[in-house]
């Protein structure tokens, strides 16, 4: 081989690497910022559902409150009839809970805007203790208080101090205290709380209720008697749309 033909084949091979060189460099730039877009839609989507899951921010204004002789309490503004959110719940319940925590401000927050009428059903579903004494002591606490603003108060502490399932608890001192915590006023509150005066009609509503609207847990919520899925309830803009949506 000439010396210029070898120095031609050493060109060649030179051209060729830096052409393969060139090519993986092109390579890891391609999957370098395929993976920078993909964290990025990553993180975008993981915005958008905490998003859509974050808890709305209470206004502060509270629709008026009224208790019903039967144990349900209404939360809507004058002359607003519809659409009609049930909310069946039992105080003892976790799940409960967590949809107060997660959907409660919303609630509020559309009985306020005059866009539902906000109906709660306090029952006691539980059958096994120590958790039917817990949810009836609450309720029947609860039934104490007449006042709406005053209940409405109470409720949120119920859930805020809520027992463990597998201990006693909501005892009387407590409910006591959470009452004067709620700004409860009824005179007769504290004898009302350790006598368990509500005891048998809350039992009698919670059977009644859980037959009539053939409920199988809590929460169940209901807009305008239809059961809505969980998966709505428990992600506050899905049910703000869909109440917006069946007061169109």
């Amino acid at each position: 081989m000439s010396k210029r033909t070898s120095e031609a084949a050493r060109a060649r091979i030179a051209a060729q690497r830096e052409a393969l060189r060139k090519q993986e460099q092109r390579k890891r730039i391609t999957m370098i910022v395929t993976i920078a877009v993909i964290v990025v839609i990553a993180a975008a989507f993981t915005v958008w559902s905490v998003r859509q899951g974050a808890s709305e921010e209470a206004t502060g204004s509270v629709a008026p409150v009224t208790v019903e002789k039967d144990g349900t309490v209404v939360m809507a503004k004058a002359g607003v009839t519809k659409p009609v959110v049930d909310v069946f719940e039992d105080f003892q319940c976790p799940a409960c809970k967590q949809f107060e925590e997660t959907s409660g401000s919303t609630l509020k927050n559309l009985a306020a805007e005059g866009k539902a009428k906000v109906v709660y059903h306090p029952i006691t579903i539980f059958t096994e203790e120590p958790t039917k004494s817990n949810s009836l002591r609450a309720a029947s606490a609860a039934r104490c208080i007449t006042d709406g603003r005053q209940w409405l108060a109470f409720h949120d502490l119920l859930y805020k101090n809520q027992p463990s399932e597998t201990v006693s608890g909501f005892s009387a001192d407590e409910l006591i205290k959470w009452g004067k915590q709620a700004g409860v006023t009824a005179p007769d509150f504290e004898d009302c709380v350790r006598q368990q005066r509500n005891v048998a009609a809350h039992q009698q509503f919670s059977s009644q209720t859980m037959t009539a609207q053939k409920l199988q847990g809590t929460p169940t919520i209901k807009i305008d008697g239809k059961e809505i899925d969980t998966n709505v309830a428990f992600v506050p803009s899905s049910l703000r749309d869909a109440v917006e949506s069946a007061g169109k």
